[in-house]
């Protein structure tokens, strides 16, 4: 357990660590090009960049903990960071010195509340794995919990001793570089750094607890209870406190081991497809994602009895790592969706706004301008056609467009950074086990989906709003008969007030006709492009949705009582 001077010292050496960078930042971003030298700080900061994150790379390496995660965190940042930190970052390993067994079995002892040889049948004294936080050993159940749980052999993961103390030391130092961030313009005006650190602390507080990570493991299973594809460790929770954890033992071929999913007789490209499938279902149809789906957390168990045609399952483990997509983000996601499809860069600017992903004093014209131009040049093209456009002109817009975005106040939301991380990650494996796989192919029935339950929503607002106007259509030629035969008869009361509401009711009534009717036009015309102009069908139906909305609320003001 590290005591209060190692501690002492961990604090100030990330401080000045963070202090030097933040020197260096004053004189060549600050002070240079006030005093006319600003060539000399454009020619140098690719190469001040590439300093800064190796620097970081060696620092987190040394220290451990925390600092590890912040650089992986890092990495990810690809809206506010520049590619010559997170390129310099992204193989930075969770990877520590194994703690010695004695100071495990300990630590579990303590957490337990009884000896190590009452908690478990047997302990493998060499660790699966050893990360900065935790580390993991393959255990056997004693019988009774074997005759409760139907498990025999499990893996517990134990907290590194004293790691909550660094964990706190470590945010403490970032907290306090953030605020000291906040000051400089420079910063703040791109992105909100003590917002950037509450993020990466909520993830890593959660982390380290291994009762949210149980609970995590049971509601994934949960999700994927119908699906006998997917495989998740139940939890032994007789074995389970904050500080150790103890699943099923599922260890079987990793997702990356091609060599070994061919001598099983199981088709690589086959759990390619699979593996999609299973990331998209936990994006789009459950809300709720494992977000770090790298090969050691994944594998691929043969089933011995293939009667039902099941050959094999996807096995997911660790899952102190998930993410949530809000419904608020689901609804974002579906009018960005649809901003795309009609090619609107306003739009989809606005889009990107709603979520999150831009703070309020973000000046979005050139983005706007950026997207415009960038549907213009791919927004006609499938998937297949994308393939074929020359990969330089992709990597110049993409860098144009790297700058521009990290030129704005654009700070994804952490929930979107773990949609990007997971992916990044689902791609990459894919890839791997099938050359010919593309990611883009995959997606496009889920987004479809997504295109047709917000069509769906719209569709029963329509049909909702057709009835009643209809209805009005109906009444409105009989009370206008009425009307009519009361001024013949000399029954209308003329009085101001009375007359003033009637007539601005009718107003109100025609308007909500005409609209009604525009919105029918456009909306029919939408349908009957569909087939020869795709493009052209959605923005009709989209901009049916304005007259629509007219044709809703026009009614809803009242003129006030006298």
């Amino acid at each position: 357990m590290p005591d209060d001077g190692s501690t002492r010292a961990r604090y100030r050496r990330i401080l000045r660590f963070a202090a030097r960078q933040l020197v260096s930042m004053w004189w060549f971003e600050i002070l240079l090009p006030r005093i006319g030298l600003a060539g000399i700080s454009a020619r140098t900061r690719g190469a001040r960049l590439q300093r800064l994150a190796r620097r970081f790379h060696a620092l987190a390496v040394d220290l451990g903990g925390l600092m590890i995660k912040v650089g992986q965190f890092m990495s990810s940042r690809l809206d506010v960071l520049p590619p010559e930190i997170t390129k310099e970052l992204e193989g930075l390993q969770d990877e520590a010195p194994a703690v010695p067994f004695a100071r495990i079995a300990a630590a579990i002892e303590r957490e337990l509340g009884m000896p190590l040889d009452r908690a478990y049948a047997w302990v493998d004294e060499t660790p699966v794995a050893a990360a900065s936080l935790g580390q993991a050993h393959r255990v056997r159940l004693v019988a009774l919990d074997t005759q409760q749980t139907g498990i025999v052999d499990a893996i517990v993961k134990v907290q590194r001793p004293g790691i909550d103390q660094i964990v706190a030391v470590d945010l403490a130092a970032l907290r306090k570089v953030g605020g000291w961030m906040s000051r400089v313009r420079l910063v703040s005006n791109r992105v909100d750094m003590p917002a950037l650190v509450e993020e990466f602390a909520i993830t890593c507080l959660e982390e380290i607890d291994y009762l949210h990570e149980a609970g995590n493991a049971e509601r994934f299973a949960a999700d994927f209870a119908d699906n006998p594809r997917v495989q998740v460790p139940d939890v032994v929770w007789e074995r389970t406190t904050r500080k150790v954890l103890t699943l099923e033992d599922v260890t079987a071929i990793k997702i990356n081991d091609v060599d070994a999913l061919r001598a099983a007789g199981i088709d690589p490209s086959e759990v390619a497809n699979e593996f999609a499938r299973v990331m998209f279902d936990q994006l789009f149809a459950h809300g709720y994602f494992h977000a770090d789906p790298h090969p050691g957390n994944l594998f691929v168990t043969p089933v011995a009895d293939a009667s039902q045609g099941l050959r094999w399952r996807l096995t997911f483990v660790d899952f102190g790592m998930m993410g949530e997509v809000p419904e608020s983000t689901r609804r974002g996601l579906r009018t960005l969706l649809i901003a795309t499809a009609a090619r609107d860069g306003k739009g989809l600017v606005d889009a990107i706004r709603e979520v999150g992903a831009l703070l309020p004093s973000a000046d979005t014209r050139e983005l706007e301008r950026a997207m415009t131009h960038a549907f213009g040049r791919f927004g006609g093209m499938g998937f297949a056609e994308l393939r074929e456009v020359d990969e330089r002109e992709f990597r110049d817009f993409a860098n144009e467009f790297g700058d521009l975005m990290r030129s704005l106040p654009f700070q994804l939301p952490e929930h979107f950074l773990l949609v990007i991380r997971a992916m990044s990650l689902t791609s990459g494996m894919c890839s791997g086990l099938d050359p010919r796989f593309n990611v883009w192919e995959a997606v496009e029935p889920y987004a479809g989906r997504l295109l047709r339950d917000e069509r769906s929503g719209v569709a029963k607002a329509v049909a909702d709003e057709v009835v009643a106007n209809a209805k009005l259509i109906a009444r409105l030629p009989r009370r206008l008969d009425a009307l009519v035969t009361q001024a013949e008869e000399g029954r209308l009361a003329v009085t101001a007030p009375a007359l003033e509401r009637r007539i601005a009711r009718l107003e109100r009534t025609g308007a909500r006709i005409i609209s009604a009717m525009l919105f029918a036009g456009l909306l029919i015309a939408g349908a009957l492009v569909r087939a020869d102009d795709p493009v052209l069908s959605t923005v009709l139906m989209v901009a049916s949705a304005l007259p629509l909305l007219h044709s809703v609320l026009a009614g809803g003001s009242r003129p006030k009582q006298h």
